[in-house]
């Protein structure tokens, strides 16, 4: 199992009330945590060699996180990926199950659930 104090948890939501509240639940488990209020600005961040994992909302303004996915897979970064998503769809499930997502969750989010998806996704690494 993952060393929770060394993990970086990457967050992408553009719902502040959401990542405000995951970024909490992850600090007290332990997790470093770098937020995102959109994917164009996670891809601009300098990503590190840290034990990381990318939590992102599926449906954002401008790129959404399905497509910042496939961005990271086009520059070579292979990141771990739970998506969260507040508009579930069976297409869009379908394609999180597609490209490997380790999780798929609807808002809100089961806290125990995503915590143990991280672990699962960081364990795969």
């Amino acid at each position: 199992m993952a060393n929770k104090t060394k993990t970086l948890i990457y967050l992408v939501d553009d719902d502040v009330s959401v990542r405000e509240a995951l970024e909490m639940l992850l600090i007290a488990s332990g997790m470093r945590v770098e937020t995102f209020e959109r994917a164009e600005d996670f891809l601009k961040c300098e990503l590190g060699k840290e034990e990381a994992c990318l939590v992102c909302d599926v449906r954002m303004p401008g790129m959404n996180g399905l497509e910042l996915h496939q961005k990271l897979i086009e520059r070579g970064i292979k990141l771990p990926v739970i998506f969260i998503t507040g508009y579930d769809t069976p297409e869009t499930r379908r394609q999180a199950g597609k490209i490997g997502a380790f999780g798929y969750f609807r808002k809100p989010v089961d806290d125990q659930a995503l915590l143990d998806a991280i672990q699962l996704a960081l364990s795969a690494q």
